[in-house]
């Protein structure tokens, strides 16, 4: 970093550190503090003398130095006297032996560490050059950003004087270096598209800077915007040509060439890691190992060995395959334990489900993991392939184990292998995965009878095999040598003390007996498992039987409460009881889950056994009955006063309560999978289908929040097939009102409407007025989007008279805030206006936050047509910051658009554009294409206002692309900004 200006560090020596010390302040006004108190530094000029010295790195500065500091070429002609009572000034109020008289001139001595705010920074940003060049860019991006983070403004504002100003210019000069490498390091770490955003700002502000227009087409050329990143150039080399004359330099060219032949070297980073973070987020997800693993041990040995390779390989990739039972997820973990300090980066864990019916999507798995990595929501793209570049992004330069457990095969496996050196990858499967290229494959097989006993010893106790090892060894060869069967046996015989090893024998020889038609390792297996729930107490039996019928990868204690009828005390007592047993695992604090193979075995157990037969089905619906308690719950404190929850089905079994709603939020999304899984297997009841609906629909929050939104949608279409099966108009016009949201908020409108109107025919008929209120509200918004303005007016009056009949005052308001947007279209101002202001009062005096942002947007809409910008800005961040507290992306990234419209109006251009580039990046994977075309419409504008016509072009025609393709009125408008270019 040439050219930083360099202040060392200055210590007072032999002076003990005081309660109160001294500070000051160059990056920005010049200040200083005495603690947290202000310390006057008087006149302008008396500041400029301070500023002076504090700049001259302790050295003494003459008084004919300081004179042409403060005064240049003219001074006044008592110049020295104003000097010297300028420094007695500054004495009187700094701490003794501060500033001191030197050769006659003056200095400042013994500031303490960190006293100075120039110096903090020169020591962050040596220390992100260390870090940088040692391979840590995210402690050496933090670093950075922690040094630009001390700029107030403008270094030395309002400070007179030559010298002020040639430290001005420098200082400025080292804080865009600065603020170049991290945005560099920025690149280097995968986060192209939030790069965008600034560098579109800053060269706006910073025209001529050439490695700002560099750094920004290599951004948009990663971010899939190639034809915007060659623009960049254009712009850049006509402006060059317009303003000095000159070409553009070496590098800005070579990148245009690179990006021409779309350069492989160019497509990703050479060395990303994390999203941008204050500190490196290291993902500790392993599940516990067991404490009395036994043998392996070459495996253990072998696979360590693979492991311990890595650093030095592109990539270590093991896979372990093996029978259901035969121990391979205790091994892989156990392993996994061991190599930790080998991957100091973090460790990612993740049950695939290979062995069930439905396993997990690789989409859905990269984005846990890019969450767990550090990665934001509105980071993470849509697709597999992308999610797939980014995680290998992420992953390259960090060394991270990856242990994917129970895959289905290589498919499932190859998109969430890191694929980078330094990272290795563990997996599991039932399945030898020879076509996972380049992997080390482990066949894993029952246990050795020595390694069986000692598993058998270690769980039973020495002293009861000791005296019976004959008989051991006929428990062990029972289970045909399986770990889970010999756990589950062992087990068993620990917490029956009057059992002898003898004892336990016999009865799997029993049982083993009534069994036919099955394969050796299956035959083990099934049977230890009617050994260990044969062994269980009657509640114990239940408890096994009634929660293996819940789908979902996992269940929560009081979801396990529910299911069981039970207080959640007395159910915690009995899932532990069974993990005693081993035949329940504990996930996670207050969270359980079964073994595939044991989960199998405890349906056809309650198949079997549970009687009376309907307790099945009035378990599943306790489960269903709990979670569409609680998520009305988490609706209603979200949205006070609103009326969905007085027409949704009534439940017998109650859901939990909340202190707050980010609370009630962290439920409904951390048992998004679950519930959602609940909400499908009540489907193919028609007594249950119903509550099925009124769940997906009190939680339609989740249709929005981007990491759910394809589960939320898969759902209900399953909802809506069942409910025509069943042929219940009813059930079937509330489907079609959650699909409705669906497709708003995926931007097909079309579908959108078709929906709406077939849910209002349907609930009409049904005499369900709710639906025909929101199918009806949703009509009136989605005739806007189409320019069908009559046709939305009609729509909304008619919501506006269902809600008012229902009593539904927020519903109300949110058609009042919808009809005002129908008015502005329609050049209806000052209705538009007050309609919007009128919903405001309505959600603010029910203390409707969330759906009060919502009001606020469309006022901040009313109030930018009709001129109010710096009001529409005021309601329009409002809006903004609850959008983001409450995950909604959509709305986020639609106020972002909202405001680069203001920013636009008020001839903000360079801010129009941050905004517009903030709202594409959130908006990615949510919104639709239409949304996407309006976005890049203002965007374009925003362009052209700061000089960048040839990328506002390549908006405006993809933008145009977009609306000729959806058949959308505003391709004339886009088409009408392209015709002057092209004509000129």
């Amino acid at each position: 970093m040439d050219g930083v200006p360099r202040v060392p560090e200055q210590r007072r020596a032999g002076s003990s550190a005081e309660p109160a010390a001294l500070s000051f302040a160059v990056l920005g006004p010049v200040r200083a503090r005495r603690g947290e108190e202000a310390v006057g530094t008087g006149s302008p000029q008396q500041r400029a003398l301070l500023a002076a010295l504090l700049l001259r790195e302790g050295r003494t500065a003459t008084a004919a130095e300081l004179i042409d500091a403060l005064w240049g070429e003219e001074p006044p002609s008592q110049a020295l006297a104003a000097l010297r009572t300028y420094a007695s000034r500054l004495r009187k109020v700094l701490d003794p032996g501060v500033l001191v008289s030197e050769s006659g001139g003056y200095a400042v001595r013994g500031l303490g560490e960190g006293a100075l705010d120039l110096a903090v920074a020169q020591e962050l940003a040596a220390q992100a050059e260390k870090a940088r060049g040692a391979g840590d860019l995210c402690r050496a991006r933090s670093m950075l950003g922690r040094a630009l983070a001390l700029w107030d403004g403008e270094a030395l504002a309002g400070v007179p004087g030559p010298y002020a100003e040639a430290q001005r210019v420098r200082l400025e000069e080292w804080r865009l270096q600065l603020l170049e490498s991290r945005l560099d390091m920025d690149l280097e770490q995968g986060c192209h598209a939030e790069a965008v955003s600034e560098l579109t700002a800053l060269t706006a502000e910073h025209p001529l800077r050439e490695r700002l227009r560099e750094l920004l087409m290599l951004a948009l050329y990663r971010s899939g915007r190639q034809a915007e990143a060659l623009a960049v150039y254009t712009d850049t080399r006509q402006l060059l040509a317009d303003e000095l004359g000159v070409d553009p330099r070496p590098g800005l060219r070579e990148l245009q060439q690179r990006i021409l032949r779309a350069d492989e070297g160019l497509a990703e980073p050479p060395s990303p890691a994390a999203e941008p973070a204050s500190a490196p987020v290291r993902p500790a997800q392993l599940p516990a190992t067991v404490p009395d693993f036994t043998g392996r041990s070459a495996f253990v040995a072998e696979l360590g060995e693979v492991l311990a390779s890595a650093e030095g390989r592109v990539m270590a990739v093991s896979a372990v395959a093996g029978i259901g039972g035969v121990g391979k997820t205790t091994l892989a973990v156990h392993v996994a334990h061991q190599a930790r300090a080998a991957f100091p980066d973090g460790q990612l864990y993740v049950d695939l489900q290979g062995a069930g019916a439905a396993s997990a999507e690789p989409e859905t798995v990269l984005g846990s993991f890019l969450r767990a990595l550090g990665t934001v929501d509105s980071a993470i793209p849509d697709s597999l392939e992308e999610r797939a570049a980014l995680y290998r992004s992420v992953l390259d330069g960090r060394r991270v184990l990856v242990l994917l457990d129970n895959a289905r095969d290589a498919a499932q496996v190859r998109p969430l292998l890191p694929g980078t050196e330094g990272c290795a990858a563990l997996v599991t499967s039932r399945v030898r995965m020879v076509d996972l290229a380049g992997a080390h494959l482990v066949d894993l097989d029952v246990m050795s009878p020595d390694e069986a006993l000692s598993l058998f010893t270690k769980i039973v106790g020495e002293e009861r095999v000791a005296s019976e090892r004959e008989a051991a060894l006929d428990v062990v060869a029972a289970c045909g040598f399986l770990p889970l069967a010999i756990r589950i046996a062992a087990s068993r015989l620990a917490a029956r003390r009057t059992w002898t090893v003898s004892v336990l024998a016999a009865k799997l020889a029993d049982e083993r007996r009534r069994l036919d038609e099955l394969q050796a390792g299956d035959l083990a297996v099934k049977a230890t498992f009617e050994l260990g729930y044969g062994a269980l107490e009657p509640p114990q039996a239940r408890a096994f039987r009634l929660l293996g019928l819940a789908d979902g990868p996992d269940i929560s204690l009081a979801a396990a409460a529910a299911v069981l009828d039970l207080p959640p005390e007395e159910t915690e007592d009995l899932l532990e009881s069974l993990v005693d047993t081993s035949l329940l695992e504990s996930a996670a604090p207050g969270r359980y889950r079964y073994h595939d193979l044991v989960r199998l075995y405890a349906r056809a157990c309650a198949e079997r056994d549970e009687w009376p037969p309907g307790e099945r089905a009035a378990a599943m619906t306790r489960l269903l009955d709990f979670y569409l308690a609680t998520a009305a719950g988490v609706y209603a404190m979200e949205r006070p006063g609103d009326r969905l929850v007085d027409h949704l089905a009534p439940t017998a079994y109650p859901g939990l309560g909340f202190g707050d709603r980010h609370e009630a939020q962290d439920w409904l999304y951390a048992e998004a999978v679950c519930l959602l899984a609940c909400a499908a297997q009540s489907a193919g009841r028609a007594e249950t289908l119903p509550r099925a609906i009124d769940l997906l629909w009190a939680a339609h929050d989740l249709s929005e929040s981007g990491a759910n939104s394809k589960g939320y949608e898969a759902t209900a279409k399953a909802l809506l097939e069942s409910a025509r099966r069943h042929g219940d108009p009813r059930a079937e016009a509330r489907a079609l009102t959650t699909l409705v949201n669906v497709h708003h908020v995926s931007g097909r409108f079309e579908q959108a409407g078709q929906e709406a109107e077939r849910a209002t025919l349907l609930a009409q008929q049904a005499g369900d007025l709710l639906p025909v209120c929101w199918a009806s509200n949703a009509r009136g918004i989605i005739a806007l989007y189409q320019s069908r303005h009559q046709d939305g007016e009609a729509h909304l009056s008619q919501a506006i008279e269902h809600f008012r009949t229902l009593g539904d005052r927020p519903g109300e308001a949110s058609a009042l805030c919808n009809l005002s947007r129908i008015h502005l279209a329609t050049g209806r101002t000052g209705s538009a206006v007050a309609l919007a202001r009128e919903g405001i009062e309505i959600y603010d005096a029910m203390g409707n936050s969330m759906r009060g942002a919502n009001a606020r947007y469309a006022l901040g809409l009313a109030l930018t047509q009709s001129g109010e910008l710096d009001t529409a800005a005021e309601r329009l961040h409002e809006a903004l910051e609850v959008f983001r507290d409450s995950r909604q992306r959509l709305w986020e990234g639609m106020s972002l658009f909202r405001l680069a419209e203001v920013d636009l109006a008020a001839r903000r251009p360079a801010q129009a554009a941050a905004n517009a580039e903030m709202a594409l990046t959130v908006l990615r994977g949510i919104g639709g294409e239409w949304r996407r075309g309006n976005v890049l419409t203002v965007l374009g504008r925003a362009l052209g206002g700061i000089g960048q016509t040839g990328r506002a072009q390549v908006c405006w025609r993809e933008a145009m692309g977009i609306y000729e393709e959806l058949g959308s009125p505003e391709a004339a408008e886009v088409r009408a900004l392209l015709t002057p270019v092209q004509a000129a």
